[in-house]
């Protein structure tokens, strides 16, 4: 098996080569230390089973993967922000979008799929895993639209991964590598565009937040500061990084710069399916940025699948002056286009795959 691209320093054990064995190369402790345990090795032994069949993953999730229960989580918290809107005034919004943003928004959402397509074919390439573009794409697609809406991402997205790819003889440690690669992508890429907006953005702008210009200018420098330093750490440290028992294994500065640069396109282009379905005007946009990556933040924390009315209430909340309205109906139509849209076409590319795989067996 071929491995995540360690450290040219790094010796690596062929006897531990084998297909499933768990291979993630490490420096040797010091006799009086524990070894390090590699994040990967865990994400690994974490994911279920591939032989399991695809049935019994889906009836695992099927009550959190309904699209009924994002759209009520979604439904109940905006009511509770926006319950005094007419549902008329809301309507009216939709309708003021025109063919035109709608068509926008669609593009925007296929575009970030494609992106991870892309971080997908570069992490799977780090893992040792040689894919064609197609499967790569086809893979990130279908793993990240139903973690997506289902939440536990690494797990999930890795659990849809693993069933999918192993057809093409990757193993659940490559699997692991290549999640895992993926969501320092859009941690690191939400980390500098986020910072990158709060530090940019005009004091009149951000002045249109909830945020104190002192407030926003620190943290807009400390996630911007985060992002170079993950970079930095990529270029100077030989071997994996070890902390609190647990070892990583970085990628080069190369692909840890493309992480980031994508990262910062593909969150910017989600972003920019919200700013979009607002009026004209209604909001800069490199300061929506900056409450759109706390949003974010905000519903990764909560573990709400999706961020279901976590992400929404953090948006309403850090753009107090925004027309309540049009910021209700953008909500609606980026739930529409980003989680729901594509979630019923992963779930039916993921039927029909079963039941040709079905047919061959």
């Amino acid at each position: 098996m071929l491995e995540p691209k360690a450290r040219p320093r790094v010796d690596r054990d062929p006897a531990r080569d084998s297909r499933d064995t768990v291979a993630v190369p490490t420096p040797t402790p010091a006799d009086d230390e524990p070894p390090a345990e590699p994040v990967v090795a865990e994400l690994a032994r974490a994911l279920p089973d591939r032989r399991v069949g695809l049935g019994g993953l889906l009836r695992r999730w099927a009550l959190r993967v309904v699209p009924v229960v994002l759209l009520v989580a979604a439904g109940v918290v905006l009511w509770r922000e926006f319950h005094h809107l007419s549902l008329s005034a809301v309507l009216a919004s939709i309708d003021a979008w025109g063919h035109g943003r709608i068509l926008a928004a669609l593009v925007l959402s296929a575009f970030s799929f494609v992106l991870m397509g892309v971080v997908e074919w570069l992490g799977l390439r780090w893992a040792g895993a040689k894919l064609p573009w197609g499967p790569a794409l086809a893979g990130s697609f279908l793993a990240n639209a139903i973690a997506h809406s289902i939440g536990a991402n690494l797990l999930v997205s890795g659990a849809v991964r693993a069933r999918l790819y192993d057809r093409y003889g990757v193993s659940l440690t490559q699997v692991a590598a290549t999640t895992l690669f993926g969501g320092v992508s859009f941690a690191v890429g939400l980390a500098a565009l986020g910072g990158a907006g709060l530090l940019l953005s005009a004091p009149e702008q951000i002045a249109a937040t909830a945020i104190p210009l002192a407030l926003a200018r620190a943290v807009g420098a400390a996630l911007v500061a985060a992002a170079i330093g993950y970079i930095v750490l990529c270029a100077v440290l030989r071997g994996p990084l070890r902390a609190f028992g647990h070892s990583l294994t970085l990628p080069s500065a190369g692909d840890a710069m493309a992480q980031m640069v994508i990262g910062v396109v593909d969150n910017g282009v989600a972003a920019a399916i919200i700013w979009i379905l607002l009026p004209p005007g209604a909001v800069h946009y490199s300061t929506f940025v900056g409450a759109y990556a706390a949003a974010a933040v905000a519903g990764l924390i909560s573990t709400v699948p999706a961020g279901a009315g976590v992400f929404e209430g953090s948006i309403s909340t850090l753009l107090p002056h925004a027309d309540v309205a049009p910021l209700a109906a953008a909500f609606l139509g980026y739930r529409l286009s980003y989680y729901l849209l594509p979630l019923v076409i992963a779930c039916a590319a993921l039927a029909g795959d079963t039941l040709r795989q079905a047919r061959q067996r």
